[in-house]
């Protein structure tokens, strides 16, 4: 068991990021039964769920002459465009069916503000508007975090940087997690981590 200082994160284990799903990570799915299974090892576990409202702009339906992976500028910078999903209360935007939802303390739901993307789960897409949750984590006493989930190189990327920034210790757990790898992307995520200070680890 860790200390009851550390929290489990849990990015974005949803059905349109497994296998079939509108934005399919690679062998998504692969991760659950070890993220299950660490969640024992945890005092606090902390699930964060990808909820956008439909029309989102960060979806290249929204943009006449636009595919999926292409990028736009947004107010707040450059944004990569994405397929359409997880749609508030579709079958695309629930936790993966085996995910042990009942173990989590609290949901962080990201992405609901139809203007601006969420990848992190501290922060949108501006890098100023918080989620609440590191409010949560404060007031819970919440210190040192450790990260598994979907997608390695961008959410679970993302989350640990902003983790990093306000000065949480924070590890990745690698084996757990799997990347989209647009253009080396993901191991552009494993440089950008390192160098922030993120712990890469691929557990025992």
């Amino acid at each position: 068991m860790h200390p009851d200082t550390h929290a489990l994160i849990v990015i974005d284990v949803q059905n349109d990021f497994c296998p079939g799903g509108a934005l399919e990570v690679p062998q998504g799915d692969r991760v659950v039964p070890g993220i299950n299974a660490l969640m024992k090892e945890f005092g606090a576990v902390i699930l964060t769920q990808d909820w956008h409202p439909a029309g989102h702009s960060s979806f290249a339906s929204q943009h006449a002459g636009k595919e999926p992976f292409d990028t736009v500028e947004m107010p707040y910078g450059p944004q990569i465009l994405w397929p359409d999903h997880c749609v508030q209360g579709s079958a695309g935007s629930a936790f993966h069916p085996d995910l042990q939802v009942v173990r989590a303390d609290m949901i962080v739901r990201k992405g609901y503000n139809p203007k601006i993307d969420s990848y992190s789960a501290f922060f949108e897409n501006d890098h100023e508007t918080p989620t609440g949750l590191h409010g949560y984590l404060q007031e819970r006493g919440l210190t040192t975090l450790t990260m598994a989930g979907l997608a390695t190189d961008f959410c679970v990327k993302f989350s640990a940087l902003d983790a990093a920034k306000l000065g949480y210790p924070v590890t990745v757990r690698e084996d757990l997690c799997r990347g989209i790898d647009l253009d080396g992307s993901l191991e552009a995520a494993r440089q950008e981590m390192r160098e922030a200070g993120v712990t890469l680890s691929q557990g025992a």
